[in-house]
């Protein structure tokens, strides 16, 4: 399907910086709660993410990831998801995160 690039656009996706990492026992998939830091203008989110299988903790603290920061939140069980991280699956159906190689201002956004 093509779309107009206005279509894209109104789709606000940013650089953020993961800067907490919780479990989420709740969940029905194995899944972190993410707290993701999208700079001053439009502040931390929060997010959860299908991604146990690939990363722990510790390789997604501090980590560069691309989110969406306009969409409506959505309710995860008893967890209230305020953006979307974005990523891809892999050959086995695992969650790869869309990252940026360089460190760029946080917020910045993406075209």
């Amino acid at each position: 399907m093509i779309i107009p690039y206005d279509t894209f656009a109104a789709v606000d996706m940013r650089v953020g910086r993961i800067i907490e990492v919780e479990e989420f026992p709740e969940a029905r998939k194995p899944t972190w709660k993410l707290t993701v830091d999208f700079g001053s203008e439009i502040g931390t989110k929060r997010s959860s993410a299908q991604m146990v299988a690939l990363y722990k903790k510790e390789d997604l603290l501090n980590r560069l990831v691309i989110g969406v920061v306009n969409f409506a939140p959505k309710k995860i069980g008893p967890f209230l998801s305020e953006c979307l991280v974005c990523g891809v699956s892999d050959e086995q159906g695992r969650v790869v995160l869309l990252s940026v190689e360089r460190d760029v201002p946080l917020g910045a956004r993406v075209y």
